[in-house]
């Protein structure tokens, strides 16, 4: 086994151990992530002076007795979290040579835990896509099949992990954007309950449902990384003063009795019938094991897509007006103040964030602001009950991630909406604010490729535990292993 193939919990024991070093561990994923970067495109800054710094001060840690939760081991941070002294980029042209003189308070928490920062995962910019492919910086690939995408918008964390250049990394969902990827990747992406992470110095989307989250390539490993990352933030209005628990522990259970809902809405037409296979295996699994499965229904389910794609935009619309070429990013001189403002930004920003701009000013302005974002709101709390009504009566929901596997570069980039519909199964879970996983359940062969599938499990709010249990169940019943000969080169 090479150096950076051990998993995120694995490696953090083995350097507390002094098995291996810090030092040793991130060269090794340097060196992959340089040998791999041109070809799969998941870094858009590799922080390798710093990487080598921070893992010399971590082998010191361990050699006076003191070490840490994730001690010497080497994380990729999506392009979206600010990084003291490292550019931060949300992959946009408008930020270019944007370095933040503050740190995030989940990289906060990361690099206290004992984390390594590797480098700046590719993601769609401002996280504003469902398949990597917006970024300024370029399409990530997809590790599977490199004419495939890996979904978005962390497509370039999912991608990273995916393609074994570092453990584990973070993402943010909005929509999907960590679901979606992990489902189309082959690893495990945890969305936790809004609220969960802090939002503090994560460059903002849609203030009211953006939520950062681990990506790994074990439950297990999530599990750890969102135990290092999650806390109360007093800098986040909107963060949760719960207690952090040992969320990578007992994590063994017995399915025996789990309460498990299958929401009619979800199984629907559109859905691949190779990944509908695949998810009624996972079904087939829990009942054998035990489990009740149960029939649900959440009627307001079809409204998800439409109410979500007039609150984000609307969100973002307000979020992005700040971005005008004046303190910082990309600044064209235009003849006056207000030239200036509309050459910057028509410079800098991308399609699908200026489509998503002019979607949100529309809803939100006079006349159209009750029609569209008000009536979205009402829909959106309707959706939020249609959750708190069945988790009277199940434990946990199961459903697809996605109604495909990855599909080809370039194949719905000139249809908004069949790209918006890749995530009809995920953004429900998010404007409920609900915390929601995706874990592989197998792979399919398209057009001569295997391609991963995930199965997405939702809970209730703040039973992250339970939820990485039943998870954690579902990944000791399955027989999935990540795709290694390719990937190795």
């Amino acid at each position: 086994m090479e150096l950076y193939e051990l998993g995120l919990k694995e490696a953090a024991t083995k350097i507390k151990n002094k098995e291996i070093s810090s030092t040793d561990l991130t060269k090794a994923c340097l060196e992959r992530m340089n040998a791999r970067n041109d070809t799969i495109n998941a870094f858009i800054t590799i922080a390798e002076d710093q990487a080598l710094e921070m893992a010399e001060r971590s082998d010191k840690r361990v050699k006076d007795g003191n070490p840490r939760l994730i001690e010497g081991v080497p994380l990729g941070i999506k392009d979206l979290f600010c990084t003291k002294g490292v550019l931060t980029t949300a992959a946009s042209h408008i930020l270019d040579g944007f370095v933040p003189p503050y740190e995030s308070t989940v990289t906060g928490h990361l690099w206290d835990a004992g984390g390594v920062l590797l480098g700046k995962t590719n993601l769609d910019e401002f996280a504003m896509g469902a398949s990597n492919e917006t970024s300024y910086y370029g399409t990530v690939k997809n590790p599977w099949d490199d004419s495939r995408i890996p979904g978005g918008s962390s497509g370039g964390s999912a991608a990273a992990v995916a393609d074994w250049q570092c453990p584990a990394t973070t993402g943010t969902d909005t929509g999907g954007s960590i679901r979606q990827p992990a489902s189309m990747t082959g690893i495990v992406g945890l969305k936790p309950t809004y609220g969960r992470c802090s939002r503090w110095g994560v460059v903002a989307f849609a203030s009211s449902l953006d939520q950062a989250g681990p990506m790994a390539r074990s439950v297990e490993d999530c599990a750890l990384m969102f135990r290092a990352m999650s806390g109360f933030d007093p800098l986040d209005s909107t963060s949760a003063d719960k207690p952090i628990e040992n969320y990578d522990e007992g994590l063994e259970m017995d399915v025996k009795g789990l309460r498990i809902g299958l929401p009619k809405e979800y199984f629907i037409e559109g859905l691949d019938p190779q990944v509908k296979a695949v998810i009624d295996a996972a079904i087939k699994r829990f009942e054998d094991a035990g489990a009740e499965i149960k029939q649900i229904s959440l009627p307001h389910t079809e409204y998800a897509v439409p109410t979500y794609y007039i609150v984000a935009p609307a969100e973002a619309a307000a979020n992005l007006a700040r971005y005008d070429g004046m303190r910082f990013g990309l600044r064209i001189e235009g003849d006056n103040l207000v030239d200036t403002y509309i050459k910057s930004r028509s410079a800098g920003f991308g399609t699908e964030v200026k489509r998503r701009i002019m979607i949100g000013n529309y809803t939100l302005s006079s006349g159209y602001y009750d029609a569209y974002y008000t009536k979205a709101q009402r829909v959106r709390a309707l959706i939020a009950g249609d959750f708190d009504a069945v988790f009277e009566d199940v434990d946990v929901i199961m459903t697809p991630t996605a109604p495909t596997p990855a599909f080809k570069i370039g194949e719905k980039v000139s249809d908004p909406v069949q790209m918006y519909l890749s995530d009809v199964f995920t953004v429900a879970t998010s404007l409920a604010g609900l915390p929601g996983i995706s874990v592989p359940a197998a792979t399919v062969s398209v057009d001569g490729s295997d391609l991963p599938v995930g199965v997405q499990m939702i809970a209730p709010a703040f039973a992250e535990k339970k939820l990485l249990q039943v998870a954690y169940a579902h990944e000791q019943m399955t027989n999935f292993e990540l795709k290694k000969a390719e990937v190795r080169g």
